[in-house]
């Protein structure tokens, strides 16, 4: 389409938007848009609709189809209604967990999704402030909900918001539920079929009573309590960055024995503007830096940090020479897994029927973790619905140990079915503490994990694209490694290649083709290589980038041969980039 014909197409797109079904506000911020003699904006508002995925929504807030607003949101919800109301026509009452997190309008968001569910007779349970994403999916299986709305960008910049989708198990929507939504979402084409005026008497405030049951189930999931007795006054140093977990982390943290949490208050400050870091991210050092210092001043032993919505950790720890690092997703996930799996053998509770989980662009080291303690192991993809799906079809026939991603998702108990930034802290303080039990700190841990297991060194890196021509970069990109697959990486010859969007993978060792065991297909592509090498390539579900995940791996001796492993590793990581062309 020509650039004259889609801004012809924009403009009379926002003209619709400047009907009397519109609130005033809204068509004021459109008619700025249609006013504005730079179309950027207008196109960027207009393009398209928000596409309502098989995560729910995510995107900038404003005016406009493809922004986050009162009528996207009510679209959405709409179209939930309908789908719940079909599938459900047989129980006599439909009820639905709203929830929210800081961000700004978050809130109206929430109040606004209660209102439509209610205006279609479904009875709603909204919480009385903001709570973490896991509270939602708790709050859905307790109270024998059909379904769930978190709203909540995650750890998007401040301009973002979204709204994740859930079942009746606690888990966002997967196959057939989340289509069937996107369908009936997709059938609103009209404002006036929204239903935004709420019934009172169907919404039901809810809060500490959901708070307290939690805080108590999660305390049952602890493995080292006489850890924690002997080193409940450690010092950790928690943030929320102004989000979810200002009030829930320290009480739970204080519930599983720690008395010695200190805040960093400027963080504390619940605010959808996130002041003090340009990312509420706990994956980017920059969002955990008020912390390091507040840990530095303070003598701490961790820093604890929770992503907006309080699914994502994110840690600080002392290295041997007493500085403080950042521990990443896929080291989280590392020890996490070797905690439990030890933990759960020395406690005799192994019995030949656990399991863990991780995602197919999480390290490999997990996996021969699990092997090598006989305990069950499975790969999906990513995003936590697929490791709730299986929590969800081997319920009453396997015990579910733990299950986490690279991006600093982990889930240790089976009552919830989204990552938990709450229990993740808890066992990671608890993990501090059975390790100071034996002499150790989780630096030292993590190395004794390596010697162990084997060295691994994986990074993650993501080449932005924003709007809609960023959009067809990524396209163009996906589309020449499939066309033109790489033989070799770096140096390695390429030995194996997986291809989720058509479920087909290729050995060029036997030169045959096989088919991928997955639920459905996925627009990710993997290369492993003759040494070991694992490269994975994936469009973001949640943000405008392509994201590539590189995984190298070293066989050491002790823990003295890291140092050298990770200066290799490193040299390699920079010969891979270079192969890909990042």
């Amino acid at each position: 389409m020509e650039d004259k014909e889609l801004i012809e197409s924009v403009r009379a797109k926002a003209q619709e938007w400047l009907g009397e079904n519109y609130d005033e506000k809204m068509r004021h911020q459109v008619q700025a848009l249609l006013d504005d003699p730079d179309p950027t904006e207008l196109i960027e508002s207009f393009y398209r609709d928000l596409e309502f995925g098989t995560g729910g929504l995510r995107g900038i807030m404003g005016a406009g189809s493809n922004r986050m607003n009162k009528y996207t949101v009510g679209a959405a919800t709409q179209g939930l209604s309908n789908y719940l109301k079909k599938e459900f026509a047989n129980l006599p009452e439909i009820k639905v967990v709203v929830g929210h997190d800081c961000r700004n309008d978050s809130d109206l968001f929430a109040q606004i999704s209660a209102d439509i569910l209610s205006a279609n007779g479904i009875k709603v349970y909204l919480f009385d402030a903001l709570r973490p994403t896991p509270e939602i999916s708790y709050a859905i299986r307790k109270l024998g909900c059909q379904s769930g709305i978190m709203i909540t960008a995650s750890h998007n910049p401040k301009e973002y918001n979204g709204y994740k989708a859930y079942w009746d198990d606690g888990a966002q929507m997967i196959a057939p539920h989340d289509k069937n939504t996107i369908a009936e979402v997709n059938k609103i084409r009209d404002i006036s079929a929204i239903r935004f005026t709420g019934n009172p008497a169907l919404i039901t405030g809810i809060g500490e009573e959901i708070d307290d049951m939690y805080l108590k189930e999660l305390k049952t999931i602890s493995l080292s309590p006489d850890s924690i007795a002997l080193h409940g006054d450690m010092k950790i140093v928690y943030t929320p960055i102004h989000g979810t977990g200002v009030h829930i982390i320290p009480k739970a943290l204080k519930s599983f024995g720690f008395n010695n949490i200190i805040h960093v208050p400027e963080q504390d400050v619940v605010s959808g503007d996130f002041p003090t870091v340009k990312s509420p991210n706990p994956e980017e050092p920059a969002a955990l830096a008020l912390a390091v210092e507040k840990a530095k001043a303070t003598d701490a032993e961790l820093v604890l940090a929770s992503d907006p919505d309080g699914d994502r950790m994110g840690i600080a720890v002392k290295n041997n020479d007493g500085e403080w690092v950042l521990i990443n997703g896929n080291q989280i996930a590392l020890m996490f897994i070797y905690y439990l799996i030890t933990r759960w053998k020395e406690l005799g509770k192994l019995q030949g029927k656990e399991y863990i989980v991780k995602t197919i662009v999480t390290t490999e080291t997990i996996r021969t973790i699990a092997e090598k303690n006989g305990v069950g192991f499975y790969d999906v993809y990513t995003g936590f619905k697929w490791i709730a799906d299986i929590i969800r079809k081997k319920e009453g026939k396997k015990k579910y140990i733990g299950g986490g991603e690279e991006s600093y998702g982990f889930l240790c108990e089976d009552f919830v079915r989204d990552k938990d930034a709450v229990s993740s802290c808890c066992m990671m303080a608890e993990m501090a503490a059975w390790a100071k039990h034996q002499g150790l700190t989780l630096f030292n841990l993590l190395n004794r994990i390596y010697a162990e297991y084997g060295y691994s060194k994986e990074v993650s890196i993501s080449v932005v694209k924003e709007g809609k021509e960023g959009a067809e970069a990524i396209e163009a990109m996906m589309k020449e490694f499939r066309e033109n697959p790489l033989k070799e990486i770096a140096g390695s010859k390429v030995t194996m290649t997986y291809d989720y969007a058509s479920l087909k993978g290729h050995s060029f060792i036997d030169n045959e083709d096989f088919s991928l065991n997955m639920p459905t297909t996925s627009n990710v592509l993997q290369y492993y290589t003759d040494d070991s090498t694992k490269i994975s390539i994936r469009p973001s579900g949640t943000e405008p980038k392509i994201k590539f995940y590189i995984e190298v791996h070293d066989a050491i001796k002790s823990v003295d041969d890291i140092p050298q492993a990770e200066k290799q590793a490193l040299e390699k990581i920079e010969r891979i980039k270079g192969s890909l062309g990042i």
